[in-house]
Formats: structure tokens, sequence, C-alpha cells
């Protein structure tokens, strides 16, 4: 599904055969105002899909912005005010606050993670460890904050993983398969590999055919071990067992990348809501 396709489903999902609460009690033809307060520290994400939803329920409804994703936000603040139909607007209401309320949730945590590892040359990445149907917006919401983003899918990239190692018969024969999978398919995708230990990166410096390697639950002295034998022939991603305690250790090995599952996995919504404006 496209953004728009996402959106539509998400309003139909919760208006169903209709509001009917706002339906029941207010006036068709009620005109009035809602204003977006932020309740909680963080950062902004999400107000151009705001933007959308509003426009799919009811394209009379008129947004004076006043803040912006990827802004600071704090308690108090108002981050715009919405005019128009007050039937409208109170259908929209849950909608926008769940795609904006989860974004910026994930936009809060990426800038924490980036802010932990800020100084040094290592880049946070996301995973796909992300919500059915909302990653393109969870993945938008980590960049708003500042990191960066993996692969989005399973088409964008080769990642050979432990299990397909294990299942291919080897590190060797995993790379040789996918150069030939790769060639027979007209395909142009970078390849990255995970390893487990030391003797596996050995063994993918000796064989060759990756773009990235990744040190998958390597601990700091391993890490460094590893970044000497690769000596720069390689990109590196650390990733796994890597807390918010220890990030900042693995950073200044002088890794490339580290991926974070947190980013979008385990996160909390930043507290925002849509309050009527007398």
């Amino acid at each position: 599904m496209n953004r728009e396709e996402i959106i539509r489903q998400s309003i139909l999902e919760d208006v169903g055969d209709g509001d009917h609460s706002s339906l029941a009690c207010i006036d068709p033809n009620l005109q009035g105002s809602m204003k977006l307060l932020v309740k909680q520290d963080g950062i902004l994400a999400g107000v151009e899909v705001a933007k959308e939803v509003l426009n799919i329920i009811d394209p009379s409804i008129k947004m004076e912005q006043l803040m912006h994703d990827g802004d600071e936000i704090h308690k108090g603040d108002i981050v715009f005010i919405i005019h128009g139909s007050a039937q409208k607007m109170l259908t929209a209401e849950r909608t926008v606050l769940n795609f904006m309320q989860r974004m910026s949730g994930i936009a809060t945590s990426a800038r924490h993670y980036v802010n932990l590892v800020k100084g040094t040359k290592c880049t946070i990445l996301d995973t796909r460890k992300t919500t059915p149907n909302m990653r393109l917006f969870e993945k938008q919401a980590v960049k708003t904050g500042g990191a960066s983003n993996h692969r989005f899918g399973l088409f964008d990239m080769i990642m050979l993983k432990d299990n397909h190692i294990d299942f291919a018969g080897g590190i060797e024969k995993a790379i040789d398969k996918t150069h030939a999978y790769l060639q027979k398919n007209n395909l142009n995708l970078k390849i990255e590999i995970e390893t487990r230990s030391i003797d596996d990166v050995k063994r993918v410096l000796k064989h060759g055919g990756v773009h990235r390697i990744m040190l998958d639950n390597f601990t700091v002295e391993q890490t460094r071990e590893a970044l000497q034998l690769i000596d720069g022939q390689y990109e590196t991603e650390s990733s796994g067992g890597i807390t918010e305690e220890t990030i900042r250790s693995y950073a200044e090995t002088g890794v490339d990348f580290i991926s974070v599952g947190a980013l979008t996995h385990h996160i909390n919504s930043l507290d925002l809501s849509l309050k009527f404006v007398d």
C-alpha cells in the first residue's frame, strides 16, 4: 500500500460506518476550532501526516501551523490550530493523534540515540522491527529525529544473517550463491553479511564479495579487534546486545553504523492531545 492508502485504511478502521458519537450530538453546521496541545517534551513528527488525514476527512478544514516536524517541543506548546466542521474535526481526532503520537515518540527516541553518539563518526540506523503497515511512517519519524534508515524491506538490500548462512551451508556458499542469484536476475543490490565471531570476520575477509560486515553481539573489545582486521575494506555495523549505557563505547571504536531495533520496536508514544478552543 502507498502512503495515502494506509491513511485511508486507518481512517476506515476507526470510523467504520460513521462517527456516531459526533453525528448524534453535534450540529452538522457547527463550525469551531481545536488545538494540538503538547503534554510531554520531545521531538515533533507527523504534522504532514495530520494534514493528509484532515484533507481526506474534510478538505475544507484549515490548519494554522505553528510548529514543524523535527522541532523540539515542550509541555504546553501548541503545534497547530485547526478550524472547520466540529463533526469532521472530531472524526479526525483519533487518527491524527495515533499517527502523531507514535511518530513523535519514535522521533524523540531517535534524537536521544543520535545524541548519545554525538561527536563520533557513527550513524544510528533503524531496523525492520516496525508495526505492520506503519513502516513508511515509522521510518520517516526515525529520519525526522536525526537517525538514518537501514533497508526498507527484504527487497532493497541483501542481508545474509545467521539463518541464511546456516541454511546455505556456510559463509562462503551464502556469498557465492547470492552473487549467482543477483547476476541471474540482473539485480544490483548491496550485500551485508552477519558475523558472529572473529573467525567469521576472517572468513569474510578471505572470501570477499560483500559491501558491509555486521558484527553481531560482539563485545566492545571484540569490535575493536574486528575493525583492526577489516581495516576500512568494508563498511561495518554493530548490532545486538547494545544498550543506552554501552552504545557510546561501541561508537567510539570507529564502527560506521549501529543498528537499534528499539528505535521503532520499544518506544513510548509522545503525549499529545487535540482540544476544543473556546
